[in-house]
């Protein structure tokens, strides 16, 4: 063999060695430069394997210059266990066990900031440990129905409150390289027919209730991601949508990272080509025959927009901004060499989860000071389904396989001892099932007796017993608090009013825990002393309660929804607007928002109506005096702040926490507009007897509502009235001033 030959041979070899190898790309660059440099690399095909799935939970990397694929996972509450490459049934690893954190609304009910820290801290860690880049959630939508079988996912009613707690969260998650992908954007307010469903609703409501949370997530926590809702607005579908996604999102809000269709939520190519969708994932396939394996190619952003490229019908210009937005993400992520290692199921992470849960649960109710359950208790039954099954497995895509779950019935058993009797009886028979895409509960919860007869043991437990503690509310069962369905009506499932009824016949010392993420009717409320909420907690669900019903932790917690006593005393059903109209000529339910602005306790005070209980509403076992409210300043500039100051004190015996809650009310508008509206609100820890001041500021934006002559925020010049307390219906502290 001459030169020449061997030459071309050892050419060829190496031209073939470099074909196969990654390039990578100079890291010294800055990251928008290093973006373009990729961008210019790629070809075609390449760009479109980044922008839609190869799996049920993974889209594709780049392996030619380096970048990984893309690993994302259900959230909010937990990092979900991980699902063949195909198929929804698990994968059967023994290592994807997690911490189960406590719900959203929990979350939300804590009133604290600092709990949303670190609880996006936390879940960001397990994600790390888990390979998970991405996890979807936060969800922020507004509680518009307690029918809404999602609820227990978001964080409320109040668009403020919603803000306040969701950025924290996002911001301590990202800094360690997870990116989270807030959902589901936006109006996906109910469950029932969510692919069918077209809200209509005035621009005001839409900007000034179910947008900020959003705005927020965005604008000041820099969301990476952001998921399109699966109902349609303006007859566009949300992960396609002109308006909310082009104009609002990232030409309005400057958003500069990826729309991710929820799974499925992509209808058509052209729309999502032009309508602002980057990232295309789905439930099998997206909107194509149900049942089809292995579609990935054949998504709408796939094979069939590659063909119309070639074809000429469309440009690289869309594509090369959707390719952009996706590498962005990836140097956030897979491409930051400076994220950490995580942790799965650590001390920290069932502490935090702890925390969240103490300063979550709402004590509701408390006649006579029941509660805390006195330290000479001898006997205490606790009654209910509830008490014993476990809740994170099951509600849709957030169901969890939790390395354990302490059931309320172990909970109290362990931090009572031998001391304490704590006797059991079932009470009612729910949901005997547990499982859900492949993960069991191993729980046998199997009961053929009647209801009578569950009823009567109950009834007969509970005599001598010194205290009668029965866990009841929903399940994450299907038409309870669950993905793909709302509750069919508010009341109480499985003849648990009467099981109620029978124990408060039976004893006067019954304290029911309400175990949902929304709201339920209570006939019998006058009838028991102590209510409590107990939410859907996770991992550290027995310990939690244990610890809020004998006095470890003194509840704090505070609700962030309106409790109405019916369904007739909330606007979507008092004006008849929920679920909607079917339009057969476009094969959609129209659902027109007619109660507007006036979602929750807003409509609470335009109706004069008395729920059962108030939006931020939550007792304690101390007491506390909020007074001397004053103002810094009696006028506000345009460009201008004003800081109240309240002094509370802790008038009880023990130590606690109290939300001071500063609302504002427009004496006088143009418009009309809420009697008052949550601006602003802090935690205060008090020792017995304490006093401090809290110091609440608000600026312009607070005064101000969406003026759909222009488009814009608008604050008028005139009277205001700031009123402080600590519940929505009780603000005994009020303070008149004037915007310049």
């Amino acid at each position: 063999m001459n030169r020449k030959t061997v030459f071309v041979c050892l050419l060829a070899v190496g031209l073939q060695a470099m074909a196969q190898t990654p390039v990578y790309l100079d890291e010294s660059k800055p990251v928008e430069q290093r973006i373009e440099d990729a961008l210019k690399r790629m070809t075609l095909p390449e760009k479109i394997a980044v922008i839609h799935a190869q799996s049920k939970f993974s889209s594709a990397g780049v392996k030619r210059l380096g970048f990984p694929d893309f690993w994302t996972d259900d959230g909010p509450h937990g990092v979900r266990p991980d699902v063949l490459w195909d198929e929804w049934e698990q994968a059967g690893q023994t290592n994807d066990s997690c911490v189960a954190f406590p719900a959203l609304t929990c979350l939300a009910a804590t009133w604290n900031p600092e709990m949303s820290a670190l609880y996006g801290h936390a879940l960001g860690e397990e994600a790390l440990y888990r390979g998970k880049d991405m996890i979807l959630g936060p969800g922020v939508n507004i509680y518009r129905t307690p029918l809404g079988g999602r609820n227990f996912e978001y964080m409320g009613e109040d668009p403020y409150l919603a803000s306040r707690m969701v950025v924290p969260y996002i911001q301590q998650m990202q800094k360690l390289g997870v990116a989270s992908c807030v959902k589901h954007y936006c109006l996906n307010n109910d469950e029932e027919y969510r692919h069918q469903v077209n809200v209509i609703v005035s621009d005001r409501a839409l900007h000034e209730i179910y947008l900020p949370a959003f705005h927020a997530a965005i604008t000041e926590a820099g969301a990476w991601a952001i998921m399109g809702a699966y109902n349609l607005y303006k007859n566009e579908h949300n992960c396609h949508n002109s308006i909310t996604l082009n104009k609002i999102l990232k030409k309005d809000w400057k958003f500069d990272g990826v729309v991710v269709s929820d799974w499925g939520g992509a209808h058509e190519t052209d729309q999502a080509v032009k309508n602002g969708l980057d990232m295309e994932f789905g439930s099998w396939t997206n909107g194509l025959t149900e049942g089809a394996s292995n579609a990935y190619e054949s998504y709408h952003l796939a094979k069939p927009y590659e063909r119309a490229i070639q074809e000429g019908r469309y440009t690289t210009a869309e594509l090369d901004d959707k390719v952009r937005r996706v590498l962005r993400l990836f140097y956030r992520t897979t491409m930051n060499r400076q994220r950490p290692y995580g942790f799965l199921c650590s001390e920290s992470h069932y502490e935090t989860a702890r925390r969240v849960a103490g300063e979550g649960i709402v004590l509701l109710q408390n006649q006579g000071g029941l509660l805390p359950i006195r330290s000479d208790a001898k006997r205490i039954l606790v009654v209910g389904e509830n008490a014993i099954k476990m809740m994170t497995v099951g509600g849709g895509s957030s169901s969890l396989k939790a390395q354990h779950e302490i059931s309320p019935l172990d909970g109290l058993r362990q931090r009572l001892g031998n001391q304490v009797q704590v006797d059991y009886a079932r009470g009612y028979v729910g949901d005997a099932t547990g499982s859900y895409n492949g993960v069991t509960t191993g729980q046998n919860l199997n009961d053929n007796r009647s209801a009578d007869q569950l009823i009567a043991e109950a009834v007969e437990k509970a005599a001598g017993a010194d205290y009668v503690i029965l866990f009841g509310g929903l399940n994450k069962s299907d038409y309870q608090d669950c993905e793909g369905h709302d509750r069919k009506n508010m009341d109480l499932p499985y003849e648990q009013d009467r099981l109620v009824e029978a124990l408060a016949a039976a004893t006067k010392r019954l304290v029911y825990v309400n175990i949902s993420g929304n709201a339920v009717t209570m006939p019998w409320k006058s009838k028991v002393p102590a209510i409590v909420q107990g939410w859907f907690i996770g991992s550290e669900a027995g310990h939690a309660l244990a610890a809020v019903l004998t006095g470890d932790v003194n509840p704090s917690g505070k609700l962030p929804f309106t409790w109405p006593a019916s369904l007739q005393d909330v606007g979507a059903h008092a004006l008849d607007t929920y679920p909607g109209t079917w339009r057969a000529d476009k094969k959609v339910i129209d659902e027109e928002y007619k109660e507007g602005i006036y979602v929750g306790y807003r409509w609470v005070d335009k109706q004069k109506t008395r729920p059962t209980f108030a939006f931020g509403h939550g007792l304690s076992y101390t007491t506390f005096k909020i007074a001397n409210l004053r103002a810094d300043r009696t006028q506000m500039t345009s460009d201008g702040q004003i800081t109240f100051t309240v002094n509370v004190t802790n008038t009880g015996s023990c130590d606690g926490a109290e939300v001071v809650q500063l609302y504002v009310s427009d004496l006088k508008s143009s418009v009309d507009r809420p009697l008052k509206e949550l601006k602003a609100f802090q935690k205060v820890h008090l020792r017995a007897g304490e006093s401090k001041d809290v110091a609440l500021t608000i600026d312009k934006r607070a005064l101000s509502f969406w003026d759909e002559t222009t488009s814009d925020w608008k604050a008028e010049p005139g009277q205001f009235q700031a009123l402080v307390g600590n519940a929505s219906d009780n603000l005994p502290c009020k303070i008149k001033f004037t915007l310049q």
